[in-house]
């Protein structure tokens, strides 16, 4: 059985993976100039923005915070969904990092 704390490492580890992820993909997308994957780099940003403050509110303990965790598991939905649209392995590693996150999330709200 996990521990408190092992188990808040765990949950900070798939948001952190899971904005590193969003990042480097917007990141990739960007960098390929193409107007089709303005979606795709506009839900990797709110995902890592959303991540951030999930991981941000973790420490607050209050019972408004599960509402973020609702809000991150949604977005996370999205972007995965976008994210398996695109042909690249970033695109891939996203869209599973984003599925992880989202299940991660969803025990947390």
């Amino acid at each position: 059985m996990e521990s408190q704390t092992q188990q808040a490492g765990s949950e900070i580890s798939s948001l952190l993976d899971c904005f590193n992820s969003c990042t480097q993909c917007a990141n990739e997308c960007i960098n390929h100039q193409d107007s089709s994957m303005v979606t795709c780099i506009k839900l990797c940003e709110l995902c890592a923005d959303t991540c951030v403050l999930c991981v941000k509110s973790m420490s607050s303990g209050l019972a408004q915070s599960q509402g973020i965790f609702t809000a991150c598991a949604n977005v996370c939905d999205a972007c995965a969904s976008e994210c398996e649209k695109g042909q690249t392995a970033t695109m891939r590693q996203c869209a599973e990092a984003c599925r992880k996150c989202s299940a991660t999330c969803k025990q947390m709200a």
